[in-house]
């Protein structure tokens, strides 16, 4: 299957990866809040070994694994919280949980840079998992599962992409940001939120979870978060010297390449509510 896909070009793969992968995904939200909680703790988890893979070519040790659970039990925890089946005080099994980063660390007699990669560690918990843990938050935030909520904001997202994706290629002339991203450039953001913006619009007749004038916000929100969320991904790729975050999405890269602006979007997004709603 992967020999066919790579016979053919990368706009066909990105095509039919992008088919396969917003069928999985719909699905998944739209038949319960448990498999919605699943998905994102699979993506969530694949996208942080990936994280920690790439600092490991550029000869950094982070705690990939453990790393990575402590993540997982980020997210468990939030939608566990959320859904009210624990109490709040669940929280605080983070703390020694993260502590323990300290102390593998200590016995780790060949790490030449522990604290460098102790920080790597927690960077991945950060930038990476935490961000995929407030999505619980935001799809539960009303006491509710909202799926609507959530594929609004990955609508947005995917139209964001895809309209600066097709302007950037057609009609992409000045240069976003040329030291980070050589390919991105103003026509294509522009086309982004042309993009964002109509699906914004139809989202207030399809969507009356939240107000017209919410859906509009966070379909801003997610045109600049997510731009930079792409812009600070090219740059972490950049520093290590490497094109694409991996080869797992035919066509799109790796987990941190299709989701890169959703990790920086999510905070936004549900602090916007939080305050607003």
């Amino acid at each position: 299957m992967r020999q066919r896909l790579a016979e053919l070009s990368n706009l066909q793969q990105r095509v039919i990866a992008a088919i396969f992968g917003v069928a999985v995904i719909l699905f998944c939200i739209s038949y319960s809040v448990y498999t919605f909680a699943l998905l994102f703790l699979v993506i969530s988890a694949l996208a942080q070994i990936e994280f920690y893979r790439l600092l490991g070519l550029d000869g950094n040790q982070p705690l990939t694994y453990y790393g990575t659970v402590v993540g997982c039990l980020v997210s468990v925890l939030t939608f566990l919280v959320e859904t009210g089946i624990v109490a709040e005080s669940a929280y605080y099994l983070i703390s020694p949980a993260s502590s323990m980063i300290f102390l593998i660390k200590l016995y780790k007699k060949k790490d030449m840079k522990p604290f460098t990669n102790i920080g790597f560690t927690f960077l991945g918990i950060i930038y990476v998992g935490i961000p995929f843990a407030l999505l619980n938050v935001l799809a539960l935030r009303t006491g509710t599962y909202q799926p609507n909520v959530i594929l609004g904001c990955l609508f947005l997202l995917w139209a964001s992409d895809i309209g600066a994706y097709f302007a950037g290629t057609k009609f992409g002339r000045r240069k976003l940001f040329e030291r980070v991203s050589p390919k991105k450039s103003w026509e294509g953001s522009i086309g982004g939120a042309i993009a964002a913006g109509l699906v914004a619009l139809a989202l207030t007749w399809y969507a009356p979870e939240l107000t017209p004038w919410q859906w509009y916000c966070i379909g801003a929100i997610i045109v600049v978060t997510g731009t930079y969320g792409d812009l600070v991904e090219s740059l972490f790729k950049r520093s290590i010297a490497i094109k694409d975050s991996g080869t797992s999405i035919p066509g799109h890269g790796g987990f941190l390449d299709r989701f890169d602006g959703l990790l920086l979007a999510a905070p936004f997004i549900l602090t916007f509510l939080k305050l607003f709603a």
